[in-house]
């Protein structure tokens, strides 16, 4: 099913894929330094962009059928979880998933990847909405160098 495409004066809209990690907590920054050596992952006027969940609870049991023997009981391990966007490109998105695997330390690690659509700002408008953060006392998580 082919994704919706929102015609807007405000926005513009690019196909993609979502891509998911669940990455114990430890390697998550190697699985996401990896990536970057295969693509910028560049969202309009900025790059490296990605998003790390707090850390969370993944849970599996070993089926022993792998290069892991079967665990009886379930296993819990601290875990982030990564997202970010890959421009619609085959050949890309094989070279970010290689990279993933390379980096990560399962042997099977959970990884989602999903259509998606991403959304653009044109760039020159809405600069003088009051919510924008230049429009505002600097907040702390404002970089230095945007103040």
């Amino acid at each position: 099913m082919p994704l919706p495409r929102p015609d807007s004066t405000r926005f513009d809209v690019d196909d993609g894929f979502r891509v998911v990690v669940q990455v114990p907590e430890a390697h998550a920054q190697r699985v996401i330094d990896a990536v970057l050596e295969a693509d910028p992952l560049i969202y309009g006027d900025y790059d490296r962009v990605t998003f790390e969940t707090a850390v969370g609870v993944q849970k599996f049991r070993a089926l022993g059928t792998g290069r892991n023997a079967a665990t009886a009981a379930t296993v819990a391990v601290p875990c982030s979880e990564l997202s970010f966007y890959v421009r619609c490109d085959e050949t890309s998105l094989a070279r970010i998933l290689d990279r993933i695997y390379w980096a990560h330390p399962y042997e099977e690690p959970v990884i989602l990847v999903m259509p998606a659509l991403r959304c653009l700002h044109i760039r020159g408008q809405d600069e003088d909405n009051p919510n924008r953060f230049w429009n505002r006392p600097a907040e702390d998580w404002i970089p230095s160098e945007h103040r």
